[in-house]
């Protein structure tokens, strides 16, 4: 579990295909600060992946297809730059919400604009999500914690501080580019208990 709050930008220092699927070594040696090992979880632009080796630069993973299928790993090669932190440790303070890593549609920003000291992005809104990307919801993008601005039919706004611009790559990635999401626990569960109240109904 993490909680969207962005403390390390790494970069894709390999990216090999291997049985399907794909071996990446990822490197961001702040996160070595943290007392990382392998075997532990860590979000990689949003995704949980599980260390499998670890040096002084940064840490390998496996991306198995299914996670290809689901995120904007497979679009990764080496020099790209990533979001990455390291799980949530008991005791540790929750800033942002909780996010399991684990993406529910890879989406697109359709719109980039500067709004006072920082950003405002528009981003298509997958239609089987609607229901739970609503206004002042939680939403990860990439990873990011973040809170929706303005919803509508096909899209939905988010408002960037410099701060998450500076230490995120959506300070880079622009229009076109393409995000993981994953919508907020809470309304995933909500949304499953009023569609099973109302089946129980019919």
């Amino acid at each position: 579990m993490f909680t969207g709050l962005i403390a390390h930008k790494g970069h894709v220092r390999d990216a090999r295909p291997e049985a399907g699927g794909v071996r990446l070594w990822i490197s961001a040696p702040t996160l070595r600060a943290e007392g990382i090992e392998a075997k532990d979880s860590i979000a990689v632009n949003g995704v949980c992946l599980t260390a499998t080796a670890i040096d002084d630069e940064g840490f390998e993973a496996d991306v198995v297809p299914e996670t290809l299928m689901r995120s904007n790993l497979s679009e990764l090669s080496p020099g790209d730059a990533v979001n990455v932190e390291g799980s949530l440790r008991l005791g540790d303070r929750v800033g942002g919400h909780f996010v399991y890593g684990h993406v529910d549609a890879c989406t697109e920003i359709i719109a980039k604009r500067s709004e006072g000291q920082g950003w405002r992005l528009r981003v298509a809104r997958p239609e089987h999500l609607a229901s739970m990307l609503v206004e002042k919801a939680f939403v990860a993008l990439d990873g990011v914690s973040l809170t929706i601005a303005a919803a509508d039919a096909d899209s939905f706004e988010v408002a960037l501080i410099p701060e998450t611009a500076k230490r995120t790559t959506f300070g880079v990635k622009g229009v076109g580019g393409r995000v993981n999401l994953e919508v907020d626990p809470v309304a995933r569960y909500a949304a499953a208990a009023v569609a099973a109240l109302m089946e129980s109904r019919a």
